[in-house]
């Protein structure tokens, strides 16, 4: 019985990756050009996850409470609402518009196959975020934008849209927008890295089959990207495509179950919204507390940074940011 269980369990992230698909591809047009079908679409994704967490749990320690709900309900809200406004406004509207300004034309791109369009916005998605990614685990100003995301203590189906705004808006850029394509291969590819990367952060036991785990993320590599361990958080960065660590050799093989940086501190929503400029806040707040005699202002030493780290530009996993 228990064996039928895992059967099922483990197809389940390709199933539904394959129901996405063919969502998009076969759907009927009144649903498939309804704005409002994107938009349900993919907190549904998050909803169908979270409800396979309370009937096949993969860790207790990740179980969900009211506070973490409630925190990851509003990161959900926010990165649908203001965080993919800024998107359009800032990102694809002026990269379209310097498209149109050269003459640049990629039509070329509308005729190919539809499912050859889908991987091709995938694999754009995918690559742009893989070395964001990297990016910010190896140069301190961007790891501050990143640091609150690894400060999380449990893994669940929403713990994706974790983090703060500056990194949850610098993470969805990508040059998609400067090619013609069919509507509903852009939305299919978006919806297709929803399931991955939802799964491959959830508390779900599924452990899908080798194909699968050869090209996309699955929780085993996330989890050990999120572990206590920060060699291990130097690997694995594939938001939904673990190929490309494979192939620019920074896969690691394993899985983690005790996550979070530095002491494990979980920042608040606050904490997390203020952390990249904590080190000056507390700066500041330094200089102005204990005036020298004479009016003059102190000398301050390192600075501690928001998760209890000293100034010394060195992570909250224990090594320099950019190392």
């Amino acid at each position: 019985m228990q064996r039928t269980r895992n059967t099922i369990f483990n197809l389940i992230p390709p199933v539904m990756l394959a129901g996405v698909l063919m969502f998009w591809a076969f759907g009927p047009d009144a649903l498939l050009k309804n704005p409002w079908t994107l938009i349900v679409v993919s907190p549904l994704i998050t909803v169908v996850v979270l409800l396979l967490e309370f009937v096949n749990e993969r860790h207790a320690g990740w179980r969900m409470n009211r506070r973490e709900f409630f925190t990851d309900l509003y990161y959900v809200v926010l990165s649908a609402t203001v965080i993919s406004w800024f998107t359009v406004k800032l990102a694809e509207d002026p990269l379209k518009a310097v498209k149109t300004s050269l003459g640049i034309s990629t039509e070329w791109a509308m005729h190919l196959p539809w499912i050859v369009q889908v991987a091709l916005v995938f694999f754009l998605i995918e690559f742009g975020q893989y070395w964001m990614h990297r990016l910010m685990h190896n140069w301190h100003p961007f790891w501050l934008t990143h640091a609150p995301h690894h400060h999380i203590t449990q893994l669940n189906a929403a713990k994706g849209a974790v983090g703060n705004p500056i990194e949850l808006f610098l993470i969805t850029l990508s040059v998609v927008a400067l090619f013609d394509l069919d509507d509903t291969a852009v939305f299919a590819a978006y919806g297709a890295t929803g399931v991955v990367s939802t799964f491959a952060h959830a508390n779900v036991r599924s452990d899908p089959p080798i194909w699968y785990s050869f090209f996309f993320t699955t929780i085993r590599h996330h989890s050990l990207h999120h572990s206590t361990d920060y060699e291990c958080t130097r690997s694995n960065f594939g938001n939904s495509l673990i190929l490309l660590d494979r192939i620019f050799g920074t896969y690691r093989e394993g899985e983690g179950v005790l996550v979070g940086q530095g002491e494990r501190k979980r920042l608040s929503i606050w904490e997390q919204t203020l952390f990249p400029f904590q080190a000056m806040i507390d700066a500041y707040k330094a200089r102005r507390a204990v005036p020298l005699p004479g009016g003059g202002l102190p000398a301050t030493g390192p600075v501690e940074l928001g998760d209890g780290r000293s100034g010394d530009a060195r992570d909250s996993a224990g090594g320099t940011a950019a190392a």
